[in-house]
């Protein structure tokens, strides 16, 4: 829950700041002049993109989202049996081990969604969070009945 509200505050923070951006690439704009309405133009660009990337992350998260609630409600969802240090950080051989499993099991079922969704938690476990966002796009894709590359 707290995740969620941290997001939820970051996207609102982050559309203010477009909204504010935005404004002032159109002042710029408005202005007239050939070098205004240049950089009122690039100045817009910026906000665009941010929003784009806004909410390509959004897609994301709510699609990852139904996959855990789908796999929750199938039981599937991955125990977490990591052991811990006394500090609570995760023991790496305990996450290379679970990487190990899920990785076989990804290998055993390449086309199905749910060992992909595992794999992706066993990354995201061992703190490598670029394989862990493909694993999961993968995921995502094979739910929806497409075809994605190989992460």
């Amino acid at each position: 829950m707290r995740a969620k509200i941290t997001y939820a505050v970051t996207a609102a923070v982050l559309v203010f700041y477009f909204v504010l951006v935005g404004s002032r690439g159109v002042l710029l704009i408005t202005t007239g002049t050939p070098l205004t309405v240049t950089f009122g133009v690039a100045v817009l660009i910026l906000p665009g993109i941010g929003v784009w990337f806004l909410w390509k992350n959004t897609q994301f998260v709510r699609r990852a989202n139904q996959l855990a609630a789908e796999l929750d409600a199938e039981g599937g969802l991955p125990v977490d049996e990591l052991r811990r240090t006394p500090s609570g950080r995760i023991d790496r051989d305990s996450a290379d081990e679970v990487f190990a499993r899920r990785k076989a099991e990804t290998e055993d079922a390449p086309e199905d969604w749910r060992s992909w969704f595992r794999l992706a938690v066993a990354y995201q476990d061992a703190r490598d969070t670029p394989r862990a966002r493909k694993a999961m796009q993968r995921a995502i894709a094979l739910h929806q009945g497409r075809r994605a590359e190989a992460a």
